[in-house]
C-alpha cells in the first residue's frame, strides 16, 4: 500500500516489500482503511520535513547496509538495531499497537517522534478493539467524523474503571449493576428479577446511565432514570472500587400524576401486576415499603464493585449468580460460590428481614443426605428428623477441633459410622433419584423437578423485621441439574427454587480467590 511507503519515508517509486505485496488490493480498501492512510500520511509527513526525521534516517540505514539484503525500507538497514527510532515507522506502529493502552502516554513523554507515530488511528483502533470489544461500531463512529483515539483518550480510557459489576447502597435491598461498553456508549444495566414467581425466565435491564461522546467531542454523563428520556447526570470516583452517580435534572424522574402515578407505574415494572391483584395484606405492606425506601435514592446513588466467584474443577457445579424465591419478597440475585467443603449463597439484593450482603444458604459438602423413598418424602415429619439428625451431629462435631475431621471422615465412608442420614459419595455422575416435596411445604413454583442429582445438609438464614434476632437454622440442599438447586426450609416449611443466570457479564471475574472472599466479608459488614 502507499501508506508503507509514506511511512517508510521513501516515495512510491521506491521498492517496498509490503507495497508490492499488496499493489493488487489497492482498489478495494475500504474509507476506513483510506481516513488511516490519510492519518498515518500527516504523521509522517511531520517526521520527513525534520531534520532528523524518518525518511533521513532510512536513507542513512539504505547508505550503510550491504545491497541487495532485504528490509522494510527497500535495503537491510542495521544489522543490530540500537533502538526503536532504527526500525521502520511502520514496524513501530505495529509495536506501539500491541501495547496495553495504560502504557502509551508514558510513550508520548519519550521523544516527538514517538508523539507522532501515537497520532497514528491503528494504534488506537486495535486497543478500541482488544481492550474492549469494539469493532463494527468503530466503523460506525468514524463515519461522523469521530476518532479512534479521541473514543479511547477521552472515554474508554477515563471510565474503564466503572466497568463491571457493582452493587448499590439501597439499604437492605442491594441490587446489582453491570456497566459495559454498549456501542459507542458504556451503559449502566441495572439487572432486575423475573417477575415472582417465574424464576426461570431471563432477568430485565433497566438503564441507569450512559456516557458517549455525541457532543462537543467530550465525554458527555446522562441519567436515564425516569420517563422524560436521558438528562444530565454526573459520575463520581473517589474510593478504590467505588463510584456515585447524580441526577442533575431529578424533576425528570416525576410523573405528572404525582406519587401515585409513580407508585403504579413502579409496581408493574417491578412486580408486573396491580396492586389490586396482591390479596396478602403483608405482602402489600412490603411492597409499599421497598417504593417509599428506594425512591429516595432516585438522584445519587453509590455502588461498590462485586466479582463472580473464581471457578475450580473440584466444584459440585459452576459457581455464578442465580435468583431464587424467597416468599412474599419475590425474587431475589444470591451468588453461590465455594470454599472447599462449603457451599455459600450471598445475597445480591435482599429484603428488611434478611439484607443483601449477608450469607442466606452454607452448605456442608461433607454432609450429603440420602433421600428415603416417595412415599417418605411426602412427610414432612420424616425429613425434619432426617435433616435434624445430621443437624445435631454437625452441632456436635463442631464444638470439637477433632470432631469436623471425623465427621468428614464419616461422610466419605471411612470406618467410622456416617451421621443419620447422610451418604457416602459414589465415584461418577450420580444417578438421578425422585424427588417430592413434603406435604405442607409452601413453594412459590408448584411446578418443579421431580428428580435430583444430589442432597446436603445446610443452614439457611432467617430473621425478623428490620434483621433482629438472626439464626441460622437447619434445611436441605437439593441440586437438581448444573443450573438449578432448591433448598428447603425447615423452620420456615417452605421451599425456594434457584435458577442461573444466563446472561454473559464481562470485567466481572475476581482477580483471586482472597481478593473475592475479601469481598463477602465487606458484604456483609455493609449491612450487618
Amino acid at each position: 500500500m502507499a501508506v508503507c511507503a509514506r511511512l517508510c519515508g521513501v516515495g512510491q517509486s521506491r521498492r517496498c516489500r509490503r507495497r508490492q505485496r499488496h499493489s493488487q488490493d489497492q482498489n478495494s480498501d475500504s474509507e476506513v482503511d483510506m481516513d488511516e492512510e490519510e492519518e498515518e500520511e500527516r504523521v509522517v509527513g511531520k517526521m520527513k520535513d525534520e531534520p532528523n526525521g524518518s525518511s533521513s534516517s532510512c536513507q542513512n540505514r539504505r547508505g550503510a547496509g550491504p545491497s541487495g539484503a532485504g528490509g522494510l525500507c527497500g535495503s537491510a538497514g542495521p544489522p543490530h538495531p540500537q533502538s526503536l527510532l532504527d526500525l521502520p515507522p511502520e514496524l513501530v506502529v505495529q509495536i506501539f499497537s500491541s501495547l496495553p493502552g495504560t502504557a502509551l502516554p508514558n510513550l508520548a513523554l519519550v521523544c516527538k517522534k514517538f508523539r507522532q507515530y501515537l497520532n497514528t488511528e491503528t494504534i488506537w483502533r486495535r486497543r478500541c478493539t482488544e481492550e474492549f470489544g469494539m469493532r463494527d461500531d468503530l466503523r460506525k463512529m468514524e463515519t461522523v467524523g469521530m476518532s479512534s483515539r479521541d473514543l479511547y483518550v477521552k472515554l474508554l480510557h477515563p471510565y474503564r474503571h466503572i466497568l463491571g459489576l457493582w452493587q448499590p447502597d439501597i439499604g437492605p435491598y442491594g441490587g446489582l449493576l453491570n456497566v459495559v461498553v454498549d456501542g459507542v456508549f458504556i451503559i449502566g444495566w441495572m439487572y432486575l428479577p423475573p417477575h415472582d414467581p417465574r424464576v426461570e425466565d431471563p432477568m430485565r435491564r433497566r438503564p441507569l446511565f450512559r456516557i458517549h461522546m455525541w457532543e462537543k467531542n467530550k465525554a458527555t454523563v446522562e441519567c436515564m432514570y425516569g420517563h422524560k428520556g436521558p438528562h444530565k447526570g454526573d459520575i463520581q470516583t473517589g474510593k478504590k472500587d467505588e463510584f456515585s452517580t447524580k441526577c442533575n435534572q431529578t424533576d425528570h424522574h416525576r410523573m405528572p400524576g404525582g406519587r401515585q402515578e409513580e407508585f403504579r407505574t413502579w409496581l408493574e415494572e417491578e412486580w408486573g401486576r396491580t396492586l389490586e391483584d396482591i390479596f396478602h395484606e403483608h405482602m402489600q405492606e412490603l411492597i409499599l415499603m421497598k417504593f417509599i425506601y428506594t425512591s429516595q435514592y432516585d438522584n445519587c446513588l453509590t455502588y461498590r464493585r462485586i466479582y463472580l466467584p473464581p471457578c475450580l474443577p473440584s466444584d459440585l457445579l459452576q459457581p455464578g449468580l442465580f435468583k431464587g424465591t424467597y416468599g412474599s419478597h419475590g425474587l431475589e440475585i444470591i451468588m453461590l460460590s465455594f470454599h472447599g467443603s462449603k457451599a455459600k449463597a450471598t445475597k445480591l439484593t435482599g429484603d428488611p428481614n434478611v439484607p443483601a450482603g449477608q450469607l442466606t444458604l452454607e452448605i456442608d459438602l461433607n454432609r450429603p443426605v440420602r433421600l428415603p423413598d416417595l412415599e417418605t418424602q411426602s412427610s414432612m415429619e420424616e425429613l425434619s428428623r432426617l435433616v435434624r439428625g445430621v443437624h445435631e451431629e454437625a452441632q456436635g462435631g463442631s464444638q470439637g477441633r477433632d470432631a469436623p475431621a471425623e465427621a468428614a471422615e464419616g461422610a466419605e465412608g471411612s470406618d467410622s459410622a456416617p451421621p443419620a442420614g447422610a451418604e457416602e459419595d459414589e465415584p461418577g455422575e450420580p444417578e438421578p433419584q425422585p424427588f417430592v416435596l413434603p406435604l405442607g411445604v409452601m413453594a412459590r413454583n408448584e411446578v418443579y423437578p421431580r428428580t435430583c442429582k444430589k442432597c446436603f445438609y445446610g443452614t439457611g438464614l432467617i430473621a425478623g423485621h428490620g434483621f433482629t434476632s438472626p439464626e441460622r437454622t437447619p434445611g436441605l440442599f437439593v441440586l437438581f441439574d448444573g443450573d438449578r438447586f432448591g433448598f428447603i426450609w425447615l423452620e420456615l416449611k417452605s421451599f425456594s427454587l434457584y435458577s442461573r443466570l444466563s446472561d454473559q457479564l464481562p470485567h466481572a471475574q475476581a482477580p483471586s480467590m482472597q481478593l473475592f472472599e475479601a469481598m463477602l466479608r465487606n458484604m456483609q459488614s455493609w449491612t450487618s
